[in-house]
């Protein structure tokens, strides 16, 4: 089977607009609305909404922020790969990315966000302008669907990794793990998502701040119940979650595939050097957690 981060070039397929529109359903239920008053909220008629929830027709990325901001809930709309078509946190296979997607990346990679024209994003991606500008209207909404992708991606291998853990300093060196190996195999994305932050309109922003709070609030807690049990001792337990998210985030910065370390390495390394920062026990057997 063929595990390919990849979308179709409107960046969603048939599937991904049924599995949108499911979500949107259960989300619109829960925030206890009905299909005439979303579609008010939202400036579309009724019948266009019913459509969306049905998986009858695609929905633009500025509708589903709308959407999320709407239901005060975050949904996914197929941009980022997800547990169920890569069923292992730690297994990346190739980043294969709608044509704007990637060509956003190249570009933003080799320019930044703001040298980045929109004519070099379209010759990156392989596409006329006006082609460029049928997917994403503006050069703000390809680097907020980068920014999502990312942080998407990276949720739910950081759940799929904590569940792993039979104990709270197990779980925080699989938290850990998983962050190094993301910002190596993912490098590019990882860049992006800490370099450009500033790049991002303030609504666009506080989407993507929800989503890393979520990351920093898993590690933090680990580390809080960690030190209530006496198995790590930090006196500064968020202070010290903290200091080991921003030095994972940094490995994006300076590792490469041509180094001396392969992403398994690195990930051995920084979970030894995380155990080290919140002062866990060596005694309790907790310096070889990843297998």
């Amino acid at each position: 089977m063929d595990h390919s981060m990849h979308l179709p070039p409107n960046g969603q397929g048939k599937e991904d607009q049924e599995q949108i529109g499911r979500q949107l359903r259960e989300a619109r239920h829960t925030a206890g609305l009905t299909i005439r008053q979303t579609a008010k909220a939202l400036n579309i008629s009724p019948a266009t909404w019913s459509a969306i929830e049905n998986g009858k027709t695609r929905v633009s990325s500025q509708r589903l922020a709308a959407a999320s901001d709407l239901f005060g809930r975050t949904i996914s709309d197929g941009t980022a790969v997800s547990a169920s078509s890569c069923p292992n946190w730690r297994v990346y296979p190739p980043l294969v990315l709608p044509a704007p997607l990637a060509g956003a990346l190249k570009a933003f990679v080799e320019f930044g966000y703001h040298g980045a024209t929109i004519r070099i994003i379209a010759e990156r991606a392989g596409l006329s302008v006006p082609g460029l500008y049928h997917h994403h209207p503006n050069k703000q909404d390809l680097l907020r669907a980068l920014h999502e992708l990312t942080m998407t991606d990276l949720l739910w291998r950081a759940r799929a990794a904590r569940e792993e853990g039979r104990d709270p300093v197990e779980r925080f060196s699989r938290l850990i793990e998983c962050l190094a190996l993301y910002h190596t195999y993912r490098q590019e994305l990882s860049f992006i998502g800490a370099s450009e932050m500033r790049g991002l309109y303030p609504e666009n922003r506080a989407r993507i701040v929800r989503f890393r709070d979520e990351m920093q609030q898993m590690v933090d807690e680990e580390v809080l119940e960690s030190c209530r049990l006496g198995l790590m001792k930090t006196a500064l337990p968020k202070e010290a979650a903290r200091a080991v998210v921003i030095m994972c985030t940094g490995i994006a910065r300076w590792w490469s595939p041509k180094g001396p370390s392969t992403p398994e390495q690195v990930a051995e390394h920084y979970v030894g050097f995380a155990l080290e920062v919140v002062g866990a026990d060596e005694a309790a057997g907790v310096w070889d957690r990843v297998p």
